[in-house]
């Protein structure tokens, strides 16, 4: 069975990092949602199932230790799709991000999985094809934004970071709304270093989004995000998701507060400008 690496970066995070982490966004949406009270101990296939049963979701998957698993000949991707379990390492914060997300957002999950599986039964394991690798990159690092001011959308995808991240962080969780999808931006934010940035796509809110309890709002985005990735063929062709320095979302790190720190265009990059080369011969 050939799963995902271990990652180290947040594996030894303590619960007393956890209580400080839960105050803050996107950890307090996670917090508020599951009521993660014990971190040292919540990190397995049995708390996730449990999860699942406290939220009453309808959903045909369920989490397996990894290490209870016999040698699979399957790659990991088929196993959840032909078996209907989710493969899980213990005291791994990767995988227990990855399954919360499941929880979230099970139908664009299921989603993804399928046009996994599809590619590999037409192109073969290795190497991924174009596809694939886009799938992988936005499970792993995509943000959703909910919004339909495509104005702001439009000078975010122009790289103006300061004036949609800063000037109007007044907006932020009124008129746009932030949602974490790539379960890798989860264990990258336990321990934030300047540089880190997911991929973001959006959505439009439905009536009264904004009002909606939780549970509804995820509903909303999951069965939208399905939607629109299904009639759009998302991810078949050349994919541009444009960047979102984690950093710099309102109430995601303390010193976004100062106005200075989006200057640094190591991080918050201006858009760059390609010109077009003349060409010369004859037509």
């Amino acid at each position: 069975m050939k799963l995902p690496q271990t990652s180290s970066i947040a594996k030894s995070a303590s619960q007393n990092h956890w209580k400080w982490l839960q105050r803050t966004q996107p950890f307090s949406w996670l917090q508020n949602l599951f009521n993660i009270t014990d971190s040292e101990a919540m990190l397995n296939a049995q708390t996730l199932n449990y999860l699942k049963y406290q939220m009453k979701l309808d959903m045909p998957l369920s989490f397996v230790c990894q290490s209870r698993m016999h040698d699979e000949a399957q790659y990991y991707e088929q196993i959840i799709f032909s078996q209907g379990i989710v493969p899980t390492r213990p005291n791994s914060w990767h995988d227990f991000y990855n399954g919360v997300i499941w929880l979230q957002f099970p139908k664009t999950k299921r989603l993804l999985n399928r046009w996994h599986v599809e590619d590999i039964e037409q192109f073969g394991m290795s190497p991924r094809n174009k596809r694939r690798n886009q799938i992988t990159h936005f499970d792993e690092c995509g943000v959703i934004l909910v919004c339909e001011d495509e104005q702001l959308l439009s000078q975010l995808r122009q790289h103006q970071f300061k004036h949609v991240l800063h000037e109007q962080r007044h907006r932020w969780g009124s008129d746009i709304h932030g949602v974490i999808f790539g379960h890798a931006n989860y264990e990258m934010l336990m321990n934030p270093y300047i540089g880190l940035t997911g991929k973001w796509l959006a959505i439009e809110p439905c009536v009264n989004y904004f009002s909606l309890p939780v549970a509804e709002q995820l509903n909303y985005i999951d069965e939208t995000l399905v939607t629109k990735l299904t009639q759009q063929q998302a991810f078949s062709g050349d994919c541009h998701l444009s960047p979102l320095p984690l950093l710099g979302v309102p109430g995601w790190y303390a010193q976004n507060n100062e106005a200075a720190f989006y200057d640094n265009q190591d991080y918050f990059r201006p858009k760059s400008t390609k010109l077009l080369q003349p060409t010369t011969g004859k037509s």
